[in-house]
């Protein structure tokens, strides 16, 4: 690989001694094994998103190119590697069926980044993969914006940074712990500046680096339909839902339902939502009691519903919109108007007692009794029994219950695979099963025996945050549970799940079905080890502020900041003045120091460099390699012979000051070389 004639400013290779070590590698293969590892580290956040056969290409050719260096091998010809190229971008297209858009393209740039290190015959082949890394570091904030991915994004600038430096030293190159020095000090220059851009340049509404919609595809929440096995693999994930900010005490635990979807339809095995609800009315819900203010900050889900505490009091107030961005309707449901791609921040209130729907419609009861003709004929009949037996709703619910309780049933979350009959299969074959089994079957029984009745889906329980007192609602809390309407008292809340395994309602899901494995050695729930549980806390901890305070740092966030530091009522113009005003400053307080430790040129030297200033003008220039004695030597062949006796003087005094040992003061040396260098005029 040629070298880069170039120096890196602030290089003193008098620093270190290149004798001190001595170097396994060459420096070609040095050099070239940094960039490597530089673009391995451009390339791991993107091994989460991109497809396993571009990850293996990808990790096959730069261990080729690796071994082609350590073994001094001459890199492949075209011939060969146009086969490769053309190969993989066949792969490609057959992936995702076309060569644009931003999936495709960024895999594109990953199969061209290492490919590129084969190719690699000119210096200008060098500039064209170190940009191109710089370019796929970008690209990598598209998917994913967490602290990882910041400080691997840091990681891989600095070494990139080095790489290149390492290319433009010539001659003696100083040790890869002094250019990592130096690639870390020029990417903390650029730091405050970078920090003075996020606060204060002019923003769009929404976060700056916003997604395009099909972002969260792949984002893990709950989905509009359940059917046996949702909830259970969707509990199986430590992720997190949502937060909670309450105004008061936390509420006991049987009572943190948090409401999401409400499902009215089967179709014999997968219950499913009604888009036709409208707007909850005026008297459609009366609440009594104290309300719970709750401030909530949701997860991006890809759906368009929002969770709060039960039932909602009242539109949510969502940050940066407007009131009519989200609607309550008859249901109950909380709906935003366009699916959740981003974090969303909104305050809502509930009431710990209400009345839902005590004079509902006909059409309603009746949608609630809706079941599919020749499904679960042994649950039809088991229903018939006990409406036989308990003429009263209310016995006849509590007769399900205390058959759940007596029975062999077990809370599981690994239940048996159930065929077409699965309700019948459940219910007197296997006996076992999550939630949704048990709220599917007991809405299934209800319908059966003439109880309008439905399924709820969202999340139970939760766990706070002792480090920043957040309360943390994750995907292990999903849950589902039943709604029964009874006369004068409309829709009440039954959970069968709780007749079975109380202790998942009453105290979280490791209580209810411990875990198995490595799971179940290292325990991360409210129950596990405490001090992995108290990391994981100040994890999250930190991970929420990176939320708030980054990712979530929009429009309004900076208008907040500006007027609380003065500027009220600002134009995009004047924050863009106010940007490079403070930019301005922050480099001049950097540069500072910088000039300080500028090596200052002492009065000896100053007179030397005015000799040769005025010999550089009169004959011959001195070389940069050229000392006083070489320099000496050539100006005594082109020099009169009447003007060397002054110059031997001038440069002898010189060298025997500079580097020579004169008991007489600097000052009178200096006054005697200007008075020799009048005379060389």
């Amino acid at each position: 690989m040629p070298s880069l004639r170039l120096r890196p400013t602030g290089f003193n290779p008098t620093r270190f001694r290149p004798t001190q070590f001595h170097p396994i590698l060459s420096r070609d293969k040095s050099d070239t094994l940094l960039l490597i590892f530089a673009c391995v580290c451009v390339l791991l956040p993107h091994t989460a998103h991109i497809t396993w056969w571009v990850s293996a290409a990808s990790a096959l050719l730069l261990t080729w190119r690796g071994w082609l260096t350590l073994n001094g091998k001459r890199l492949p010809p075209a011939l060969l590697l146009l086969p490769i190229a053309l190969l993989m971008m066949g792969g490609v297209f057959l992936t995702h069926k076309t060569f644009f858009g931003r999936e495709a393209g960024v895999t594109m740039l990953v199969l061209l980044l290492t490919c590129k290190l084969l190719e690699m015959h000119a210096k200008r082949d060098l500039f064209v993969v170190i940009f191109l890394g710089f370019f796929l570091l970008l690209t990598s904030f598209f998917y994913q914006q967490t602290i990882g991915t910041a400080l691997i994004t840091m990681l891989a600038l600095c070494l990139l940074l080095t790489a290149q430096l390492s290319f433009h030293y010539t001659g003696v190159v100083p040790p890869l712990k002094q250019r990592l020095k130096l690639g870390a000090s020029i990417l903390g220059l650029a730091i405050p500046v970078t920090i003075i851009a996020f606060l204060l340049f002019p923003r769009i509404q929404g976060p700056l680096w916003g997604l395009p919609g099909d972002a969260q595809s792949g984002r893990t929440g709950l989905s509009g339909s359940m059917a046996p096995g949702n909830i259970s693999e969707l509990v199986l994930s430590e992720d997190i839902a949502f937060r909670v900010r309450f105004n008061q005490a936390v509420p006991q635990k049987s009572l943190l339902y948090w409401r999401g979807v409400v499902m009215t339809d089967f179709d014999g095995r997968t219950w499913s939502q009604d888009e036709r609800a409208g707007p909850v009315s005026k008297h459609h819900v009366v609440f009594s009691g104290n309300k719970i203010r709750q401030e909530i900050i949701l997860e991006p889900n890809g759906q368009n519903w929002m969770f709060a505490l039960d039932v909602a009091a009242g539109q949510p107030q969502i940050e940066g919109a407007p009131i009519t961005s989200s609607l309550v309707n008859a249901r109950m449901e909380i709906r935003n108007a366009r699916n959740i791609s981003q974090r969303l921040r909104y305050e809502v209130e509930s009431y710990p007692v209400y009345k839902l729907e005590t004079n509902a419609d006909q059409n309603t009861l009746l949608a609630a009794l809706d079941l599919p003709v020749g499904y679960n004929p042994r649950t039809m009949a088991f229903a018939n029994k006990l409406r036989a037996t308990y003429q009263d709703n209310r016995q006849l619910i509590g007769a399900v219950l205390n058959h759940f309780r007596r029975e062999a049933f077990s809370y599981t979350l690994e239940p048996s695979r159930l065929g077409l009959h699965s309700v019948d299969e459940f219910l007197f074959d296997t006996k076992a099963g999550f939630c949704e089994h048990y709220s599917s079957a007991f809405v299934i029984l209800m319908r059966a025996a003439r109880i309008p009745a439905r399924v709820v889906t969202g999340y139970q329980g939760g766990a706070m945050n002792t480090v920043d007192d957040y309360f943390e609602i994750r995907q292990s809390d999903a849950h589902a549970w039943a709604e029964v309407w009874l006369e004068g008292q409309g829709w009440v809340r039954v959970d069968p799940t709780a007749a079975v395994a109380p202790e998942r309602v009453m105290q979280s899901l490791n209580y209810a079905v411990p875990r198995r494995g490595l799971a179940g050695l290292v325990n991360l729930g409210p129950t596990g080890i405490s001090l992995l549980n108290v990391a994981r806390m100040q994890w999250d901890a930190i991970n929420n502020s990176w939320n708030q305070w980054v990712l979530n740092y929009n429009q309004g966030s900076q208008r907040n900041l500006l007027n609380s530091l003065g500027f009220l009522d600002v134009d995009w113009a004047q924050i863009t003045l106010l940007f490079f005003i403070a930019a301005s400053l922050v480099i001049g307080l950097m540069a500072l120091p910088l000039m300080r430790n500028q090596q200052r040129t002492s009065a000896l030297d100053k007179v030397y460099f005015s000799f040769c200033r005025k010999m550089a003008k009169k004959t011959a220039a001195r070389e940069m390699h050229e000392g006083p004695q070489a320099y000496l030597q050539r100006l005594r062949t082109v020099l009169p012979a009447i003007e060397v006796a002054s110059v031997e003087r001038f440069l002898l005094l010189y060298a025997a000051t500079r580097y020579g040992k004169i008991s007489e003061p600097e000052t009178l040396v200096v006054r005697r070389l200007k008075t020799l260098l009048a005379e060389c005029r």
